[in-house]
């Protein structure tokens, strides 16, 4: 991610990068309108020219513009000033780094006096450190041209004061947790399996995150016959590990509980999935991605509020071993699972690690994510996570913290009758029901591991944690879904 500074004046002397702003019908900022008078007006040519209508984040490009001190010039679009909130200062931000990011320069200064000051500018920031995110370890052959280049960004009249300087660091620490989780998400299953993602988690102890471990032995000491039977196919052994921030001091308030599933590679087991695709199994464990990311965030912002990530980490592979359809297992909480499909796997590693974070944690609002169904893709495509929730308080907080941060969430029905649609013929229940609202009777199968009393939703963020294409704040791949909503959800609710 690129550097960020924050200048309360103008550089003199020449600057690879400058960027100005403007609005609809190309209203000129003051920087703008000065660099327009500085070229003799080659900048309202060149946004006349790009047929530049001031939109969010829409770009008009001058190179080597004569009477400018600087090699590139770039009008950048605001959107009406009205509707100038966070999210499109991050997405002008955004539209900034993925414009200069492999175009040789090093640095680029953006002038915002006047148009986007004080925490805006903090959020133009954030934009452009969360789309400069790149993944390149094991890209050996990149021509100069395809290598990133811009290392920093200057924000000129943004104002440096206290205000400033508390919106960027909270920011930043946020913007590490998508860090955190998209890198994750993206390494390879023969470098992220369950102990080397609890490995990779080690360094939150250094933010002040406590540790917990639990190892396929003390899981089976538990019962935990749900999670182990998935994991049972692999040579990979399952891990469970806790992590919990108390920013609150105080030992008697109840954590808020963040539960992720981590399947590190899913080949379906037995029921095994056709070869196509199956590369980008490598990111079942996006929920537990998101939430060591988010408990990244809300550790390094010192957050006041007490909250514990717990993620199950487990490998789902066919060998001899492995578990096979119509195998019968038993959970932590005793209940009996007839598997049917051995590619429905995540809720049987949920329903153990939920059990047992309860049970440790005994929290009054659980939140889980997992990448569980492509049902929700054909429902919801690729725009909204699905959630499915038990209590429509706990559903308004989490609507409102995925609008603010744009990690956009769609409610979905729950109820009895779908729920007897997994009964088991031979046992407490099947692992999936019939084809029809395959993510609602996943969630279902969930819901029938929630204590009673306890808030609970299900989030399920299939369609969400990778991108075959570019987007606002996210180049293709791990988008980091999850992070910053789950940061926003327990900063908006739980802190004091």
């Amino acid at each position: 991610m690129i550097a960020i500074d924050y200048l309360k004046e103008a550089v003199a002397g020449t600057v690879d990068a400058l960027v100005v702003l403007a609005g609809p019908d190309t209203a000129l900022s003051a920087a703008a309108a000065l660099a327009d008078a500085a070229s003799a007006g080659a900048v309202t040519a060149a946004a006349a020219a790009a047929r530049f209508d001031g939109e969010a984040g829409s770009i008009a490009e001058l190179l080597a513009p004569a009477g400018l001190s600087c090699r590139r010039l770039l009008l950048v679009g605001t959107g009406p000033a009205a509707k100038l909130d966070a999210a499109v200062a991050e997405r002008i931000g955004g539209a900034i780094a993925a414009r200069l990011l492999t175009s040789g320069e090093t640095m680029v200064y953006v002038d915002v006096t006047g148009v986007c000051e004080g925490a805006l500018a903090a959020h133009l920031a954030h934009g452009a450190c969360l789309r400069s995110w790149r993944f390149d370890q094991y890209r050996t052959r990149l021509k100069d041209k395809q290598k990133p280049t811009l290392a920093k960004l200057a924000i000129i009249g943004g104002g440096a004061g206290p205000a400033v300087t508390e919106t960027h660091a909270r920011l930043a620490a946020i913007a590490g947790g998508v860090a955190r989780t998209r890198a994750l998400v993206t390494e390879p299953a023969n470098v992220i399996y369950p102990e080397s993602f609890v490995a990779s988690a080690a360094d939150l102890a250094a933010l002040g995150v406590e540790l917990t471990v639990l190892d396929d032995a003390q899981m089976r000491d538990l019962g935990m016959g749900a999670l182990l039977g998935v994991a049972q196919g692999s040579v990979r052994p399952a891990r469970i590990l806790a992590m919990r921030w108390n920013g609150s001091g105080r030992d008697d308030v109840k954590p808020v509980l963040l539960v992720g599933k981590g399947v590190t590679f899913d080949t379906g087991g037995i029921s095994l999935k056709p070869p196509g695709g199956m590369e980008d199994m490598k990111w079942d464990m996006g929920g537990a991605g998101a939430v060591t990311g988010a408990m990244h965030a809300i550790a390094a912002r010192k957050s006041t509020a007490h909250v514990v990530g717990v993620v199950g980490l487990v490998e789902n592979m066919p060998d001899g071993n492995a578990q096979r359809p119509g195998d019968v297992v038993t959970s932590m909480n005793g209940q009996t699972i007839e598997v049917i499909n051995t590619d429905a796997e995540g809720r049987l590693v949920l329903c153990d690690a939920m059990w047992w974070a309860q049970e440790t944690f005994e929290p009054e609002v659980m939140v889980d994510l997992a990448t569980l169904t492509g049902a929700i893709i054909v429902s919801l495509g690729h725009e909204y996570a699905g959630m499915f929730c038990n209590d429509d308080g706990l559903a308004a907080q989490l609507s409102a913290a995925g609008s603010a941060v744009g990690d956009k969430l769609w409610r979905m029905p729950i109820g009895d009758a779908y729920d007897k649609l997994i009964d088991s013929d031979i046992a407490d229940m099947k692992n999936v029901g019939p084809r029809e609202g395959g993510s609602i009777t996943a969630a279902q199968f969930i819901a029938r591991f929630v204590k009673p009393g306890v808030k609970w939703a299900h989030l399920d963020v299939a369609g969400m944690v990778w991108a075959s294409k570019p987007g606002a704040l996210w180049d293709k791949g791990a988008t980091g879904y999850g992070v910053r909503l789950l940061d926003r959800f327990v900063s908006d609710n739980f802190e004091s």
